[in-house]
This record gives C-alpha cells, structure tokens and sequence, in this order.
C-alpha cells in the first residue's frame, strides 16, 4: 500500500478500507494522517467552528451488578458509601446545572436491581415539568437492565422513558464492541450485538445519540476497528448517530489496573476514526481523560467538538482523574488553535458563538 494514494482517495471522499486503517495506524504517518483529516473535517465545516456544550453528569447510584474490572466507580448494596439519589438531591443539582448555563444533563448510574422503570419515569417527568433541558441520559446497558427487571421489551421501556422525557442516548457502556474484550473487562456486561441492537431501536424511535469507546484497556487495534466497523454499519442503516467520542481507559483505583494509554496513539487514531467514520458528522475529542491540551491538539487531528465543560464528573474522577475547565479557558483553547469556539446543545445547532 502506499500511503500518499490511500490518503488523497480519502480526501476525495472515497470509504477507507480496515486493512487500509491497519495499514496507516501501523505505519502511516501521523502528521499526514492528520492533515487529512483536518481537511476532510473543514470540507464538512469550511467556518472552522469548534463547538462544546454545557451540561452536568449526574450519578443516580453508584449500586451497580455488573461490576466491571475496569470501574472506580460502583459499590455493592451493603458499602458504607453506596447511594440512590434522593429526588430533593437531584432537583437541587439539576437548578444549579440550570443556573450555571446547562442545556443537557447527562443522567446515568449502576444496574441497581431495586430501581424499575416508574423510578425513571417519575425522575424524568419531574424535571421537564420544571425545565425545558434536554435529558441525554441512560446507556444501551442501563436500558436493558431497566427493560428486563421491569417486565418489559427493549421498544416498550424506550417508548415509556421518551414519554416521560428522555431525549437522547449517549453511548456509554460501549467500551469497545468486540466480546473478547467485553468477555475480559466486563463479563456481567451486555453484549456487543445486544449494545447494538438497542441504539438501533432507539434510533427507529427517533431518539438519536452518540457513539462511544473506551480505548486502552486490553484491547488492540483490531478490536477497535471491529467497534468502528461495527457503528459505521449502523449509521449506515439508522444515521441515529450524532458523534463519535473515543477516550482512553484510566487504571487508578481499579481492579483491572494496567498503563495508561499514549496520548500520541490516542491521537493518532482520533484523524483515522475521521476518516473511517465518514458518515459521522462530529468528531470529538477527549480534554476529560487526556487533559485540556491534548483535547486542543485533537482539533489538530479532525476533531471538530470538544465535548462539555462538564458541571459535574464521578466516574473518572474516581479513577483518580480530575481534569477540569471552565468556559473561558474552552474558549481560550479552541482560539488558541486557530478555531471560532460555539457553544451548541445536544442536537449540535449551535447556539452562541465566541
């Protein structure tokens, strides 16, 4: 293979090959992999906007079943720190998220057998009966615990939380879609083709939403571009994908300990998703596990978004991981890169430019 061909092909708008992803994250050359990816990102946005969001993440529990050798985060029932948020708890967090400018919560917790779907109606309707916020709650596993301890099917407890408000489905629980790996760091976990299965009913009841990976763990290349393979199938089917967001797994505090990921590979296979995924609209890249300046230099390797600012984060910070950033260093970051900064919501309209 030769690298200049294979490149100029997906500058033109041909569809990249796995062998030709093999071949260029194992011997490309990163800044030409990346230069083609910030064109084939500025034909899609010839402005050069740069978009984040504002929203809060908030934890309704951290009792959790599925107890993934990779999570900080869960506790069993009976720990001394294990919760189920109170309803006033939550009401205060989300007028706070409201106050500080938030437009989505991101509201996601542990499999916790003692929370049906009435649990998640009631929260749900609570909030849009006091906000007009978009809720971007709930992964594809959350969605198949609540269906099957509530007694119901995967369309009938989608169908029910959309009528009581849910908006969008972020792409958590994703971890990467190959169940070799899921076998390994999360066997309690459901299956890729299960993950599936569910964002694509999801996406035929018109409740789009992202699609994630976590990278880093024990899975190599060829897992990850199973998992890309994998939602480039779907899109092609469904197109109820809004972005792709890849981050890398943070050992601290885990079970399943490990290295953490080189952010330059990170990189490197950030340009090449731009490519492969060419029928993603939005790329974005990870600040939150690879630090503010290395999300800048995504904007350098096709991202085109750069996630929230975030309000509230506790699944990576129990990992030991606590980056953080306000508006105006977002801002400052995207400016700094040569970009015009946008804050957008969830639907990635944007909504108030820099």
């Amino acid at each position: 293979m030769i690298q200049r061909d294979i490149l100029s092909g997906l500058a033109a708008g041909e569809r990249m090959s796995d062998e030709e992803f093999e071949f260029l994250f194992n011997e490309g050359d990163c800044l030409q992999i990346a230069a083609t990816a910030c064109l084939v990102r500025d034909q899609k946005y010839s402005d050069r906007v740069v978009t984040f969001i504002i929203d809060r993440n908030i934890n309704y529990t951290n009792i959790c079943s599925c107890r993934c050798s990779f999570c900080a985060f869960y506790r069993d029932k009976e720990a001394e720190d294990a919760y189920v948020i109170e309803p006033a708890v939550l009401m205060a967090k989300v007028d706070e998220a409201v106050r500080l400018g938030a437009n989505q919560l991101m509201i996601q917790g542990g499999l916790n057998p003692d929370l049906q779907i009435g649990f998640f109606e009631d929260m749900f309707r609570s909030i849009k009966q006091r906000y007009d916020i978009t809720i971007h709650s709930l992964t594809a596993p959350e969605i198949d615990y609540i269906a099957r301890i509530s007694g119901l099917s995967i369309e009938e407890c989608l169908k029910r939380l959309q009528k009581a408000g849910l908006d969008s489905l972020p792409g958590g629980g994703a971890e990467v879609l190959h169940d070799e790996i899921r076998e390994r760091i999360s066997p309690n976990k459901i299956s890729s083709s299960r993950w599936l299965g569910i964002m694509e009913s999801a996406h035929k009841l018109g409740i789009k939403g992202t699609a994630t990976m976590m990278m880093g763990s024990t899975d190599r290349l060829e897992h990850r571009l199973h998992h890309l393979a994998s939602i480039r199938d779907l899109q092609d089917r469904t197109g109820g994908f809004r972005a792709f967001i890849a981050w890398t797994y943070q050992p601290g505090n885990t079970e399943l300990q490990g290295e953490k990921y080189p952010s330059f590979l990170y990189l490197k296979f950030l340009a090449l998703s731009r490519l492969y995924l060419d029928n993603f609209a939005h790329i974005q890249g990870s600040w939150l596990t690879q630090g503010p300046r290395i999300g800048q230099m995504a904007l350098f390797f096709g991202a085109d978004d750069l996630g929230s600012i975030m309000l509230e984060e506790n699944v990576v910070k129990a990992a030991g991981v606590a980056n953080t950033i306000s508006t105006s260093q977002m801002v400052r970051l995207i400016r700094e890169s040569g970009m015009r900064p946008a804050e957008r919501n969830s639907r990635y309209e944007r909504l108030k430019y820099f």
